[in-house]
């Protein structure tokens, strides 16, 4: 895959099958435009056509102030109905396609995380964050709501009743406030924070990549149902393990007291 004609992100690999994504609009708290979501639906829908050897994708934003800080309201100034309507449009199917990607996304909260910023961050897997980190769904002090799953993550992330307070009251926390509700899976001071992050997808990244996609679906999928239909979806994901290479490796590996060699086969 190559992404070398993005113009709103910065693509790298800081370590073996682990894929780096930087929000790069610093003068503008890498708020996003129309141009970020065309860019965010070409990386996501490239990882869930073929993530190659990438088995684990880190998202920040560049600097210390903000990962996102939602929308670009300057860009949006003046917009019709019909053209905000089709902006969004793009928005609504960069979320989708960020929640298909098959590999574990991890959100490196490096800032501020507003509005689509935070939805953003709510569509990967699970998010750690900067100790300074400030967020909110602010959306309805502009007349709007949350249209990027915020009312569904934020909700299935720290309860009903939380959520409502939150998004109705427009409400920003911090982070220690976000980890305390199961928000944030961890908090770091900002220089430990990418090593935190880069540390955890290493480890994803070293154990059996089909393995991991496959736990990844069951969790996912497994939740939107009943814990019958969800263990039944579990069984399925499973046994699509078995006859794996990976599979066959991990054992041997396992008795021959070395490390096993995944090649996602």
């Amino acid at each position: 895959m190559s992404f070398q004609s993005f113009e709103t992100m910065l693509i790298d690999e800081p370590a073996p099958h682990v894929m780096r994504v930087t929000l790069n609009r610093p003068q503008a708290l890498n708020a996003i435009t129309t141009r970020m979501g065309e860019e965010f639906n070409a990386l996501w829908t490239s990882l869930i056509h073929d993530a190659g050897d990438i088995r684990c994708v880190i998202l920040t934003g560049v600097g210390d102030r903000a990962f996102c800080a939602g929308g670009d309201l300057k860009e949006r100034s003046g917009m019709t109905d019909s053209q905000w309507r089709a902006q969004h449009e793009i928005f609504e199917r960069a979320y989708f396609h960020l929640l298909d990607v098959p590999v574990p996304v991890i959100a490196a909260l490096n800032g501020v995380a507003y509005g689509g910023g935070l939805e953003t961050a709510l569509a990967c897997d699970f998010i750690y964050a900067a100790s300074h980190a400030r967020c909110a769904l602010s959306e309805v002090r502009l007349g709007i709501m949350p249209g990027g799953g915020g009312t569904q993550n934020l909700a299935r992330a720290v309860g009903e009743r939380r959520a409502k307070e939150l998004i109705l009251r427009a409400a920003p926390f911090g982070a220690e406030q976000g980890l305390a509700w199961g928000l944030f899976n961890a908090v770091h001071a900002l220089p430990d924070l990418m090593p935190a992050a880069l540390s955890c997808a290493e480890e994803i990244a070293g154990n059996g990549p089909l393995a991991v996609r496959q736990a990844k679906k069951s969790i996912h999928f497994g939740l939107q149902s009943d814990v019958r239909t969800g263990s039944r979806f579990e069984i399925e994901a499973y046994n699509r393990l078995v006859s794996s290479q990976d599979r066959h490796e991990g054992v041997l590996a396992f008795n021959e007291k070395r490390k096993p060699r995944f090649t996602g086969q």
